[in-house]
């Protein structure tokens, strides 16, 4: 008969690593916009895969994509922005 054995101690030993660095969570928080933005516009088209868009979907489409694109251009120009001092 084989016995299994309990590899909890190899499974929790690597544990902190696993959790995100401060400097991640705080990139995670400075793309947050971007990142509700892109869901949004997601859920947007999901909802018209099944079925022909009405008026209101492909309004609802055009702007989410909108703010996707704003969010997006706002988080490039604000990193474009904390390279520009560097350059010599």
């Amino acid at each position: 008969m084989d016995h299994i054995v309990t590899v909890q101690e190899a499974v929790t030993a690597f544990e902190p690593w696993r959790e995100p660095t401060d400097s991640e969570l705080e990139a995670i928080e400075a793309e947050m916009r971007a990142i509700t933005a892109d869901i949004d516009w997601l859920e947007a088209v999901i909802t018209t895969l099944d079925r022909t868009p009405t008026e209101l979907d492909t309004r609802r489409l055009r702007r989410a994509r909108r703010r996707a694109l704003d969010a997006r251009r706002e988080l490039a120009n604000r990193t474009a922005d904390s390279f520009a001092g560097g350059a010599a």
